[in-house]
């Protein structure tokens, strides 16, 4: 999944001789992200990366299924469901664009134009260990590919 900066706004930090160096910011983005699994149980975290004006992550959502919503009768009892991915990314915008408001006030963080996040995100379902190990490579790599990348601003 891939999530963008509002207008592409470099604000997590910047990449320098092809490494990421997060700011403050960027470790908030990261801190929160990390903290996911405890907001909802049945997500693990993989590979990640906070980028200047983006965010690459792999999650594995445990017990979703792999196609389509189903209603059970353990759902209609009171029984939660898996959370999807639409669930999590939204509080993790939330909080992260919450935080970062605090950051803009308390510490002087750039400010961002209206909205912290783009409206939407990219998203992939992975289909097997040899995608997964593309994707996971394509986050361990994206800093020193930065100037190639889709998103690159100069920052």
């Amino acid at each position: 999944m891939t999530i963008c900066t509002q207008n592409k706004e470099c604000l997590f930090g910047s990449v320098i001789d092809g490494k990421m160096r997060s700011n403050d910011s960027g470790n908030m983005i990261q801190g929160w992200w990390t903290k996911m699994p405890d907001k909802f149980p049945t997500t693990e975290i993989d590979e990640h990366i906070v980028m200047p004006n983006h965010f690459h992550g792999i999650i594995f959502i445990v017990g979703a299924p792999l196609v389509g919503a189903r209603i059970s009768a353990n759902d209609r009892a009171g029984t939660r469901p898996a959370p999807t991915l639409g669930d999590v990314i939204g509080v993790f915008k939330s909080i992260t664009t919450h935080s970062y408001t605090e950051g803009v006030i308390q510490k002087q963080w750039q400010r961002f134009p209206g909205k912290l996040w783009q409206r939407n995100y990219y998203e992939r379902i992975i289909r097997s260990e040899t995608e997964l190990n593309k994707i996971r490579e394509y986050i361990i790599n994206n800093p020193s590919n930065w100037k190639t990348d889709e998103n690159y601003r100069a920052d």
